[in-house]
């Protein structure tokens, strides 16, 4: 059990560790941190918090457990705040979709404060939209979480943010800090990537065919609708894999192009059985 669990930023993941927290009782006091107490008020009114407040050092200050939920960069500037108030032993983790750049900070960090912990979180679980508002205590349900421990990352801390992840209804994997990032990079942000070029150059070639999309077009460009701010952040932080996921994107792209402009029947057919047995095994 969790005495005291604060999130810093409660939207649809921290919103959502908050409600689960609270549906399995895994935490005896939760306090949420934000920019905004209006924006804060929805989780108090439904019980996700016990407390809110727009002071970090206060909102963790005596907290054993605490959550990042802001965006990955956001996460990287908060986390200085959070760890310089944080109490003895605290113990913290984040919900960005990057890690290299936020382990990083964490062991800057610790060079000077040893006494405070940071084992890096990802839950693969979300939506195209955001903010408390669409919060659900089932989010993580069956849902992967990757924690993103280093050689040097304290043992006690990580079986904590695992038990912690699991507690919430996921499954947990463990990565590499870079290996992680290159794995989001191909199979999270090169979709979105696809997305939005895909309905970008929709826009361009025949806008008013969107007026004639069906849900093969909508169910595959539905992230395309997801929040420009915080995948900004996504993007810029993780750009180094994803400039090296969109070149392979590309690649294929022409492979599957040459073959249309041949004409060459048998070897498109054989392209495409190739690839719809390798989506296939995903089901």
């Amino acid at each position: 059990m969790i005495e005291r669990l604060a999130i810093v930023g409660v939207g649809l993941l921290g919103g959502s560790v908050a409600k689960a927290a609270r549906a399995r009782g895994i935490a005896r006091r939760i306090v949420g941190v934000g920019r905004d107490l209006a924006r804060l008020d929805p989780a108090l009114r439904d019980g996700a918090l016990d407390h809110a407040t727009t002071d970090v050092a206060a909102g963790v200050a005596a907290a054993d457990h605490i959550v990042l939920g802001a965006p990955a960069l956001a996460n990287e500037v908060l986390l200085a705040r959070v760890w310089q108030a944080a109490p003895v032993g605290a113990v913290i983790t984040d919900v960005g979709s990057t890690k290299r750049g936020i382990v990083a900070a964490a062991a800057r960090l610790a060079a000077g404060r040893p006494d405070v912990r940071f084992v890096g979180s990802h839950p693969m679980a979300g939506s195209e939209q955001s903010g408390y508002r669409v919060a659900r205590a089932d989010l993580f349900d069956g849902a992967t979480v990757v924690v993103t421990p280093t050689e040097v990352t304290d043992a006690q801390a990580v079986k904590g943010v695992i038990e912690f992840w699991a507690a919430l209804g996921a499954q947990v994997v463990t990565l590499e800090p870079d290996t992680h990032d290159r794995a989001v990079a191909a199979i999270s942000h090169l979709p979105h990537m696809v997305a939005w070029a895909l309905v970008d150059a929709v826009a361009r070639f025949e806008p008013d065919a969107l007026a004639l999309a069906a849900r093969g077009f909508k169910d595959t460009t539905r992230i395309a609708a997801a929040d420009p701010d915080m995948w900004r952040e996504v993007l810029v932080g993780n750009r180094e894999a994803v400039q090296a996921s969109v070149a392979a994107f590309r690649r294929a792209l022409d492979d599957l192009e040459a073959l249309v402009a041949a004409g060459d029947g048998p070897a498109l057919t054989a392209l495409l059985g190739r690839v719809k047995a390798v989506r296939e095994r995903l089901a």
